[in-house]
């Protein structure tokens, strides 16, 4: 049995989204009970020279519909990065996984020998969409969800590996 590249890429992404939409969640209430302002989560961060909160989740986004589109070969849609509340952050995720959700397979699947071109460093970068699926985008986004819930761990809210998850079954 073979895994496409929609099985390994789009529903994968949605589903972490929507885990690290139930990860602000937790976030929002714990800052209501705790009296804490959202804004100092929300632009938390674990070291000076890392992008806070709000940021990480705007890649997040940023990573899954550019992936979804440059292997669907249409032009991703472009956000703002204007968010500044974590129901604005939630609006964002949820905007992100209604966009993911209007692929179908067939707009992915046999994009694996697709060349995908990205400036990195200023510079063109071309990968084929395999390499660019496997390589460049799931770690990058992996890699923001991650810090994501590591800023908000890190800030006391009582978050577990099975919030980061999700339901498994």
């Amino acid at each position: 049995m073979t895994l496409s590249m929609y099985q390994a890429s789009l529903p994968v992404m949605t589903r972490m989204m929507r885990n690290l939409d139930a990860i602000l969640a937790k976030a929002a209430a714990h800052a209501e009970e705790k009296k804490i302002d959202p804004a100092v989560l929300i632009g938390s961060r674990l070291y000076p020279d890392m992008f806070a909160l709000a940021r990480q989740v705007q890649i997040v986004t940023d990573t899954a519909k550019g992936c979804a589109a440059r292997l669907a070969g249409v032009e991703p849609p472009k956000y703002d990065d204007t968010e500044t509340t974590f129901a604005e952050l939630a609006a964002r995720l949820q905007k992100t996984i209604d966009y993911l959700e209007s692929f179908k397979a067939g707009q992915i699947d046999g994009t694996e020998k697709k060349d995908i071109t990205l400036k990195l460093g200023g510079k063109p970068v071309t990968f084929t969409g395999e390499f660019y699926l496997l390589n460049f985008v799931l770690p990058n986004f992996y890699f923001h969800v991650s810090t994501a819930y590591g800023i908000l761990r890190h800030s006391g809210v009582p978050l577990g590996k099975m919030d980061y998850l999700g339901q498994l079954a």
